[in-house]
């Protein structure tokens, strides 16, 4: 009796592991989760400062829609600036993406939110509202692993007044590289 005990609970125990179903026959969509980090190559519009930076991005890709996702993003352009010459973007919005091929994902975006710099010589720090339409394509190296290249062309319509350019609005623009991880690649069905 006890041996028949052991054997029912032991089969019991190996089949509560066992799945029901391998892999499902179709999937109703994907949702991911993505994070990177690129470099960037500026205009940043202010006394034809050429400046370079470091940056952030995440990507999300909600299940119900195969191409349309959230991007957000945080640039600081540090590096090259005169006299201490910096600017800085935090953005968010939205990104519609299309797969070409295997590997090959192009994008546009059109991303808003602030925008600030700090002026020459630590005069001032100016913050303003940044609109930045671009675009660029992501190229997979692996399931999870992704290489980046984007262009972004920036408007800050509220940026008048700003000390060497009266009455101008500035329009920052470039491009950057980078990489990224998909922190979560998941299937809904």
């Amino acid at each position: 009796m006890l041996q028949r005990v052991l054997i029912c609970t032991a089969l019991l125990l190996i089949s509560a592991d066992a799945p029901a179903q391998v892999d499902p026959s179709g999937y109703y969509g994907q949702h991911q989760l993505t994070t990177g980090s690129f470099y960037s190559f500026f205009n940043a519009d202010y006394a034809s400062n050429h400046m370079t930076g470091v940056g952030t991005y995440v990507d999300w890709t909600p299940p119900m829609f195969m191409h349309i996702g959230v991007e957000g993003e945080a640039r600081w352009l540090m590096f090259n600036g005169a006299n201490q010459f910096k600017e800085y973007n935090y953005l968010a919005g939205p990104r519609y993406a299309i797969q070409v091929g295997r590997r090959l994902r192009p994008y546009a975006k059109v991303l808003a939110g602030a925008g600030e710099i700090d002026f020459p010589y630590d005069l001032a720090h100016g913050g303003y509202l940044a609109i930045a339409p671009g675009g660029g394509a992501d190229y997979m190296l692996s399931d999870r692993w992704r290489v980046r290249a984007d262009y972004e062309y920036q408007i800050w319509p509220r940026a008048v007044g700003i000390p060497n350019i009266p009455g101008s609005v500035l329009k920052p623009n470039g491009v950057s590289v980078g990489i990224s991880f998909a922190v979560f690649r998941g299937r809904t069905y």
